[in-house]
């Protein structure tokens, strides 16, 4: 079966477990378990930041962040399509008891002429802006990215007006493998990023908060709280090691392959729209008539699964487990349809 419906469901290589049998562990809640100690301390280290907090997903990243930067009552500035409002069941909310403020962006990115719009005036009938958070790469947006000068100037706003700067860098990796840019270079406009191990990267588990020592020291204990301190973690971290190490630079193939597959589709007849395949996300829209549903079982029988997102829209993601020989097989189903 070939399985184009998230990044998320690869499997450990070879070598990956290799790396992961072989881990030196401790208990990770008394700081003792020394490959997550080595994980933290490199990925701090890449994004020239002081720290960073190894946790099991993206979604608790992403919601210790929130937790650290606001308080009740406070307001997030973010996208429509961002993953922080969309797929994170409420969390601003249940865990932070702060309002959202949403952009309608391109794609899941706004401007820093957005952020000014959407900043409160100091009035008690409104929420206190307290933190912007962007996504890079957009998942909603098919895998589109910010130009790092669009950041920066994001930034400037958020410098003038008190706001902190998150990033949801889930897929950040495949924004970097194509832009070339460093990711010290955003360890300098953000006050934390989130990383995950577990995408592109291939790794079986986990995430990264990366930030200041103070901010990580909070974040540890809000951690604690959500339940996400892990014990012998070292074997979990060994992967998130190996990752960085031997999958970064591997991602342009799953883009080359992404683009592959976003010419195929355009020249389909059940296809009315394609969005620009910028990284390893397909979204495509069938023709009216064509029902997602009929259109995903006709594929799997073909043992092709992909994923509907909403009605007559379909998505699908490229990996460490899709190779050219599965690329070359997807295209003749395709054709079939």
């Amino acid at each position: 079966m070939i399985d184009l419906r998230s990044d998320t469901l690869t499997k450990p290589t070879a070598g990956m477990l290799e790396a992961m049998i072989k881990a030196e562990v401790g208990d990770d809640v008394w700081g003792e378990d020394p490959s997550v100690n080595e994980l933290e301390k490199k990925v701090a280290e890449m994004f020239g930041m002081e720290a960073a907090l190894f946790c099991p997903s993206g979604t608790m990243t992403n919601q210790i962040a929130i937790k650290v930067h606001t308080q009740a009552g406070d307001e997030v500035i973010c996208d429509r399509a961002s993953h922080v409002y969309n797929f994170e069941a409420g969390g601003i909310a249940f865990n932070s008891a702060a309002s959202m403020r949403l952009i309608h962006g391109d794609r899941g990115r706004f401007t820093a002429k957005d952020v000014l719009e959407n900043i409160n005036p100091d009035d008690i009938h409104f929420p206190v802006s307290r933190l912007v958070s962007v996504e890079n790469t957009v998942n909603r947006g098919g895998g589109c990215f910010y130009h790092f000068e669009d950041l920066k100037r994001i930034r400037k706003v958020c410098t003038d007006h008190g706001l902190s700067f998150h990033l949801d860098g889930a897929r950040l990796f495949n924004a970097l493998v194509e832009t070339r840019e460093k990711p010290e270079d955003y360890g300098q406009i953000f006050d934390t990023i989130s990383i995950c191990l577990s995408k592109g990267l291939g790794a079986p588990v986990g995430s990264l908060l990366i930030g200041s020592s103070a901010i990580i020291v909070k974040g540890r204990r809000i951690r604690k709280i959500f339940g996400g301190a892990m014990r012998q973690a070292g074997f979990l971290a060994a992967a998130g090691i190996y990752a960085l190490d031997h999958h970064i630079d591997r991602l342009a193939d799953d883009h080359r392959r992404a683009k592959v597959l976003s010419s195929e589709l355009a020249k389909s007849d059940c296809i009315s729209t394609v969005l620009p395949v910028d990284t390893n996300i397909v979204i495509f829209n069938l023709q009216e008539g064509i029902s997602d549903e009929e259109f995903l079982d006709k594929l799997k029988q073909k043992e092709v699964l992909m994923h509907a997102i909403g009605k007559n829209s379909i998505r699908l993601v490229t990996h460490l487990d899709f190779n050219d020989d599965m690329l070359e097989k997807t295209i003749n189903v395709l054709k079939q349809y």
